[in-house]
């Protein structure tokens, strides 16, 4: 595994781990993190034995959002000469990841904190964990944050919660639509362990399609869904998989 200086990985089975490893500044990115995570997830999205992103984070606050000394002044960061050096987004870097992943909440979400819950399929928390969108109490906006929430909320509870930068807890949170329930450790290994089985070709096409189909219309939307099954009953496993349950329903 690469040598990052933000974050940490580790592949366990079918599970790719990263950590956000800047506890003492609460997990706050800088462009280097941005890039490492860039890095981290392209490892995970080519290898095919990985079926799940897990994103932790150590610490008490899973991240406080982006570190604005450092993207005011650059020079501030810590780059890591192993990763090219990009100007990118964290909400586009999670778009462009095309597995399941699952955001596992430990500490609070503030500000572009949240990029990284809004760019994962599924977020469990513990009951404790705290949200909180502080920008306009600081003159400025979360627009990044905005867009991404776009997909989760209507544009009326986006602005509301944009405009208010009081926290709020994690039932709060589970009305949004923003965290997916709250699990004991054990449910969330068991939730981890239920991807061992799944088609990581079928995972990552579901996943691929539902982006590719954001501004196709309805008619082309059917078109390429179609095509896209083409493929997949063309993969060899999948026909084997198909005899198989012929065979065993004759």
């Amino acid at each position: 595994m690469m040598n990052y200086n933000f974050i940490s990985t580790h592949k366990a089975g079918h599970a790719f781990y990263l950590t956000l490893d800047r506890e003492a500044k609460r997990n706050a990115f800088t462009p280097t993190t941005v890039n490492e995570v860039a890095h981290a997830l392209q490892q995970a999205q080519d290898d095919d034995e990985v079926k799940l992103l897990v994103l932790q984070a150590n610490g008490p606050v899973f991240c406080a959002g982006m570190d604005l000394k450092t993207y005011q002044d650059p020079s501030l960061d810590t780059i890591n000469p192993q990763i090219e050096s990009k100007a990118i987004s964290l909400g586009e870097v999670f778009d462009q990841f095309n597995k399941p992943s699952v955001a596992i909440l430990d500490g609070d979400v503030i500000a572009g904190g949240f990029l990284y819950i809004l760019g994962c399929n599924y977020v469990l928390a513990k009951k404790e964990v705290n949200f909180r969108l502080p920008e306009v109490s600081l003159g400025i906006f979360p627009f990044q944050v905005m867009a991404s929430m776009l997909r989760v909320m209507s544009e009326k509870k986006v602005l509301q919660l944009c405009m208010d930068p009081s926290a709020f807890g994690v039932e709060k949170a589970i009305e949004l639509g923003l965290v997916d329930g709250v699990k004991s450790d054990a449910e969330i290994d068991e939730f981890i362990a239920s991807f061992a089985d799944k088609s990581v070709f079928a995972l990552e096409a579901g996943i691929e399609a539902i982006k590719a189909i954001r501004n196709l219309g309805s008619k082309d939307q059917y078109a390429y869904l179609l095509s896209r099954l083409g493929a997949l009953k063309d993969r060899t496993e999948v026909k084997d998989q198909i005899k198989a349950e012929l065979r065993n329903k004759s």
